[in-house]
This record gives structure tokens, C-alpha cells and sequence, in this order.
């Protein structure tokens, strides 16, 4: 049986782009510390991982070769829906928000995007956290947001918890109250101040991670 085709994108190299062999793949990359590459099964796929960058590639490109993802990225980074797969599908016109923590509790941060054009809105970034309080406090910046703008548009969060939480309008963290985390538990604190005080009318919807990919907000790292 023939070798099946494979489609080698450099991102980082000696020169990057799309090659159809390992060797060639290889000479852009041997001895080039931080190189980043990857073989996909299509040159389709390969030409839209190179276009919209590694980071966006491991969220989006290579949940499509799966068939899972819903959701795709055009010429001009807007986000598409796939129309050959059935079932509901997101708004575009919404807002994202995602958490990210590097060790559990790490350096944390988290960012609102809209979804449609994955413009970044606002984006936190903590010394020490954890990824449920990242998570909450999107939402709670996401909400303020959207009241601050006098927008009516859907929130789209993928984690349970932290939507829970926002609805008890208590960050109900386990992270230890330290010199260390002082600084986050002053912006927990503010965050629930502005629960208690507001109302607001946005509705908080849960991503569809399943069936529709990654969410928009997600900063690429699993």
C-alpha cells in the first residue's frame, strides 16, 4: 500500500511554509531552537494551519481533521460555520471568554473575545491563580463588558463551574489567601462587589465544546 500523502507546515525555521516531505521539513528545522512545525493529511488544512498560526492551528485546524469542529477560520481569520455539519449552532455575533493557568495554582490569565472576528476585548493576566478563578472572572469582566457597552449579545463560556459561581455571585475558590495571591483575591473581591450591585439581562450560555470545537476565546495550550 502506497505511503499516504502528508503536507509539513513550518511555522518557525530556517525557512518556514508548507513542504510535501519529512526531508525537506526536516532540513528547515534541524538545529533551529524553537522551531515549531507539524505534518497534516491535507494541503487544505496545512495551508489554513500555516495562515492563522500554531497557536489558533492546535484549537481549531486540528480538531477539523477529526471531524469534531464546527467551526473554521476563512482567509481573513473570521470565523466560519461548517455547513455539512448538523445540529445547533453558536452565535457569531457573542462574545468568549477562556482561562488559561500554567500549573494549578500558576500564572494565570484569561481574555474576552468576539467571537465573529476573534478580536481580542480585554485580557488579565495574575502572578498566582488558579484556572476556575481565571474562569470566573472572564465572565464577570464579560458581563461588565457588555453592560459598560450597552450590548445585548450572548456569553459563551466552556466551564460549568465557573458559570455556577457567577450565578451565586461567589467565587468559591479553595486558593489560599497569601501575601502571594492578596492582589487576585482584591480583584475576586471586586468581581463580587459588581455581582451583588448590577443586574444585567446578557445570557450566559455554555460552549458547545463537543460538537463545536474549542471556544474562540481558548488560548491554544492544551
Amino acid at each position: 500500500m502506497a505511503k499516504k500523502q502528508k503536507y509539513y507546515v513550518v511555522w518557525q525555521g530556517n525557512q518556514p511554509g508548507i513542504y510535501d516531505s519529512w526531508a525537506e521539513c526536516e532540513k528547515q528545522i534541524k538545529g533551529v531552537a524553537g522551531a515549531k512545525y507539524k505534518s497534516y493529511e491535507s494541503r487544505t488544512l496545512a495551508e489554513q494551519a500555516f495562515r492563522i498560526g500554531p497557536e489558533l492551528a492546535a484549537s481549531v485546524v486540528e480538531r477539523q481533521t477529526k471531524g469534531a469542529c464546527l467551526l473554521g477560520v476563512d482567509d481573513e481569520g473570521m470565523t466560519v460555520v461548517r455547513t455539512d455539519v448538523q445540529g445547533p449552532k453558536p452565535e457569531l455575533d457573542a462574545i468568549a471568554v477562556d482561562a488559561a493557568c500554567s500549573g494549578n495554582p500558576g500564572v494565570m490569565e484569561y481574555q474576552g473575545v468576539y467571537v465573529a472576528s476573534r478580536t481580542q476585548l480585554f485580557h488579565y493576566k495574575a502572578a498566582v491563580g488558579t484556572n476556575n478563578i481565571g474562569e470566573f472572572l472572564a465572565i464577570v469582566h464579560g458581563l461588565a463588558y457588555l453592560k459598560k457597552n450597552n450590548l445585548k449579545q450572548v456569553l459563551y463560556s466552556d466551564s460549568v463551574n465557573a458559570i455556577n459561581w457567577v450565578r451565586a455571585k461567589q467565587c468559591r475558590t479553595k486558593l489560599a489567601l497569601t501575601p502571594e495571591t492578596a492582589p487576585l483575591y482584591e480583584v475576586i473581591r471586586r468581581a463580587e462587589a459588581w455581582l451583588h450591585n448590577n443586574s444585567y439581562t446578557t445570557e450566559i450560555q455554555k460552549w458547545d465544546t463537543d460538537h463545536w470545537g474549542e471556544i474562540p476565546a481558548d488560548f491554544g495550550r492544551k
